[in-house]
């Protein structure tokens, strides 16, 4: 379009009522000569800057990667590992976030190194109570620090549905952590129920992110260092190591009990057993005597004369057998005769052997 720059100039002198505006007449003389100023191999030029501007859409998504195409800021589309094109900026744009990579968030202290690369050691770090103090479950107050690993399941809620990440894991983290512990005893955070109380916490921050659609997921909750506050820690060392002496004496009472109890039943059944024995021969010689006496009297009662004089001469037997009884035999011729045999001898020896133990 081509402009009358002299009858515009009239017009506007008509208009301002035939003055001229200070500085339009170097504006108008500089513009002339923009006009006439032509750049040497113009098209080409552009052409060149146009091709660069459309080699500029080529990206291309590493194998740990997603791309995701933004048009005018708004999500477009997603795309996998590889070479790709979108169109040039303003019109789109792409990210590419690791969904692979495993991202660590501290709560309830601080590494002093925060590169990625050094790995977590105990004892280096500095400790904020403000996020590691929580009350128990019997009213008690932990000191409980703890990690959070996750990594992105869907990029495209990951970038556009939270806006500070970090933020909203970290808050997530603490609530549910403060809800388990808050339903938990001390004694469980402390000792034995650590890996129950990192489980529901890593379910219910799950639940939480899943609700905000933050495309995020917990791999693990690992608890670091769980110990009861600075000012009552001495109290509950002492605590602690009443139980221990508690436990140590439980143990050496089952010991006992565990050696003596089998004794003492092996000696009940051996003193069970004799008397059972005994018992057993006592009966036995009961019956044995009172048959043999049966036998005895029904031999007896048929013929009783013989019956004496077998019982007679089986006490003889029986007496002139034993070597230790002393003997003196008489027939009865002799008894008759003679005056009744006392062992006078013997019973005066037996008086001697008495008056000289007195």
């Amino acid at each position: 379009m081509n402009w009358d720059w002299d009858k515009l100039q009239k017009q506007r002198q008509g208009h301002s009522g035939g003055g001229t505006p200070p500085g339009f007449d170097d504006f108008n003389e500089q513009f002339k000569r923009f006009k006439n100023f032509k750049l040497p191999g113009g098209k080409l030029v552009f052409l060149a800057l146009g091709l660069l501007w459309l080699l500029s859409g080529i990206y291309i998504v590493e194998p740990d990667e997603v791309g995701v195409v933004k048009r005018f800021g708004a999500f477009s589309r997603i795309t996998t590992p590889g070479p790709h094109y979108h169109i040039p900026y303003p019109v789109e744009s792409v990210l590419t976030p690791k969904v692979t990579q495993i991202r660590r968030i501290e709560i309830g202290f601080r590494s002093m190194t925060r590169s990625r690369s050094v790995p977590f050691r105990q004892g280096q770090e500095r400790g904020v109570p403000d996020e590691s103090l929580m009350l128990t479950g019997d009213e008690n107050i932990v000191s409980l620090q703890f990690i959070v690993q996750y990594q992105i399941k869907d990029a495209q809620e990951y970038l556009f549905n939270v806006m500070d990440v970090e933020g909203t894991i970290k808050n997530a983290a603490s609530a549910a952590m403060r809800e388990v512990i808050g339903k938990s005893k001390i004694d469980d955070a402390l000792t034995t129920g650590k890996q129950e109380i990192q489980a529901n916490t890593r379910e219910l921050m799950q639940g939480i992110l899943d609700s905000y659609k933050s495309g995020i997921s917990i791999v693990a909750v690992q608890l670091q260092n769980v110990h009861p506050p600075d000012q009552v820690v001495d109290a509950f060392k002492d605590v602690a190591s009443a139980r221990e002496d508690k436990s140590r004496l439980i143990n050496e009472a089952e010991a006992y009990e565990n050696d003596i109890l089998p004794k003492a039943r092996g000696q009940a059944a051996r003193i069970v057993n004799a008397a059972e024995a005994y018992e057993e021969a006592k009966v036995r010689q009961a019956k044995g005597d009172s048959s043999q006496f049966l036998a005895v009297l029904k031999e007896y009662e048929k013929a009783k004369d013989i019956t004496k004089k077998r019982l007679y001469l089986e006490t003889m037997e029986n007496i002139l057998s034993n070597p230790e009884a002393e003997k003196l035999i008489l027939s009865d011729d002799a008894l008759k005769k003679s005056v009744p045999y006392l062992p006078l001898d013997r019973i005066q020896r037996g008086k001697g052997g008495n008056n000289s133990k007195q």
